[in-house]
């Protein structure tokens, strides 16, 4: 969503672009990507009247206002702004102006996503999942493991690279394991940073049953993980992506599963009963609570959505 129209080329803004070629050696994306958002300034300009080399700042602020009714996103926006930035710090620098009117501009703020989260029902209903006898189901061994793989992903609030990081027992190179006596996970989180979270009664049943299957496999025998493929060697995060899926397909839901929907959905889920952020932060391992602040958010929601449903004040009688 650009001015349109055919405008002549500024020699100015294509000596700019040779210079960030040749001195400045930017891969010819970038320069495509340059000279795309310096026509843009150039249509800007001109339908403004104002010549290249007079803009001011008062100009850019109503040029990205303008950008932002058409459409523009605040990353796209932040993208545009830092070409134009590149371009006129390069006119104060050859000393053709005097100031970079684009400074002190800054594109507005992005509205931080909200994590996707399961309802409750369809968590429980992923983590219930039997698969119906049949000769055509997946070894009972693979069932057992991706049953756990919900329970700590789901019931522990793991990341997926603490997940697949456990060994099947504790020891001084071990990243992370189990302990069922004292019921808790032990994992090693973002920076290096350990933490250890409890156990539920259905992760503990889960290990357990995970764990005795585990010992009866002949290629797990001289792997350190907990959770092992076909091979015997420790599952990636893609396989558990993959087996997380395809779980949630045969279990009937409709939307796509990944491993952090199911820490977002204990974090959501967990505040929801709770109301103790401070908690939920310490078990999610966030080192920042503004982090943890955004399942706020998603309880607020939550709570909005059950009082338009249910509250005989939510809505308006009908005449």
């Amino acid at each position: 969503m650009q001015p349109t129209g055919a405008i002549a080329p500024d020699p100015l803004l294509q000596r700019y672009l040779d210079f960030v070629r040749h001195e400045k050696r930017l891969a010819a994306r970038s320069v495509t990507l340059y000279r795309e958002n310096l026509t843009l300034l150039q249509a800007l300009a001109s339908e403004s009247g104002v010549p290249l080399l007079q803009v001011q700042t008062a100009h850019v602020r109503r040029w990205v206002a303008t950008l932002h009714a058409r459409g523009r996103s605040a990353r796209g926006l932040a993208l545009v702004l830092s070409s134009w930035r590149g371009f006129y710090r390069w006119l104060v620098n050859s000393r053709q102006i005097a100031h970079n009117p684009v400074q002190d501009v800054h594109a507005p703020k992005a509205g931080r996503p909200l994590p996707k989260a399961l309802p409750v029902d369809a968590a429980m209903q992923l983590a219930d999942y039997q698969p119906p006898e049949s000769g055509t189901a997946p070894p009972d061994w693979q069932q057992l493991r991706d049953a756990l793989i919900v329970e700590l992903l789901y019931g522990c609030g793991l990341r997926v690279a603490e997940l697949v990081g456990l060994d099947a027992v504790a020891g001084p190179d071990a990243r992370g394991w189990l302990d069922l006596q004292e019921g808790q996970a032990h994992v090693l989180g973002k920076g290096s940073k350990r933490r250890s979270v409890p156990l539920g009664r259905q992760a503990q049943l889960a290990a357990q049953a995970w764990l005795q299957q585990r010992a009866q496999l002949p290629a797990a025998q001289q792997e350190p993980a907990l959770l092992i493929g076909r091979g015997g060697k420790r599952l990636s995060a893609a396989s558990v992506w993959q087996r997380l899926r395809k779980r949630a397909q045969q279990a009937g839901l409709d939307t796509p599963v990944h491993p952090h929907m199911l820490r977002h959905s204990y974090a959501s889920h967990l505040l929801q009963s709770s109301g103790d952020l401070r908690a939920v932060q310490e078990l999610l391992g966030h080192a920042n609570i503004s982090t943890t602040q955004v399942y706020t958010r998603l309880d607020f929601q939550h709570l909005a959505r059950i009082y338009d449903a249910a509250h005989p004040r939510a809505h308006k009688k009908q005449d």
